[in-house]
């Protein structure tokens, strides 16, 4: 497949993310990509925030920002960590309420979320440039949507009928990423104040 050919396809696929996201996700697992091809996805899309989240930073400072946000390296570590626990969190909990969805169906629907999302955050970075109060409104729809996109993947990958069921993955699998990211940022928060201390 040629570049070309590969810019329509994610075209029409985030098109159909957001008209019809059940069948995107259907889409998506149908492609069947190996783990480690999804895995490393996932660890370039985290890479990809990493740069938007440090750039947005130097370009827009914030002085209350904690220390270790400022670590490019612990920010990746960070990103990456959140990742693992949400794939992993939203397998579980599907699993857990009755879902037939497999690990890899789960982790393809991840990584195709951070790529809009990173599609995302491009756009709310320039047009914060050009109206900051327009870019406000535009993160705070473009959350809701993801949300919606969320709940549907979720529903797709573990086969429910109904959104309910998947609503309560999302809320079980929430906890579970509170309960990761704590633990995260008490380690990450740790090691960066250790290299902090080094320089």
């Amino acid at each position: 497949m040629n570049a070309p050919d590969t810019r329509s396809v994610l075209t029409e696929l985030v098109v159909l993310s957001l008209r019809d996201p059940r069948a995107a996700a259907n889409q998506i697992m149908g492609w069947q990509l190996g783990r480690d091809v999804l895995w490393t996805a996932l660890a370039l899309a985290a890479a990809i925030n990493t740069l938007i989240f440090s750039v947005s930073l130097v370009l827009q400072p914030t002085p209350a920002m904690p220390a270790f946000f400022t670590s490019p390296l612990a920010m990746f570590v960070l990103l990456s960590g959140v990742l693992v626990i949400t794939t992993h969190g939203l397998y579980w909990a599907g699993r857990a309420l009755g879902g037939e969805g497999d690990l890899g169906d789960v982790l393809a629907l991840v990584v195709f979320l951070q790529v809009l999302r990173i599609i995302a955050q491009v756009a709310i970075f320039l047009l914060m440039f050009v109206s900051p109060g327009v870019s406000v409104l535009a993160s705070l729809a473009t959350g809701l949507i993801g949300l919606w996109i969320l709940v549907n993947f979720i529903a797709a990958a573990f086969n429910f009928t109904g959104l309910g069921k998947a609503v309560g993955v999302l809320l079980i699998s929430m906890a579970a990423i509170v309960l990761g990211l704590s633990l995260l940022l008490s380690i990450v928060g740790v090691a960066a104040q250790g290299v902090l201390l080094d320089v």
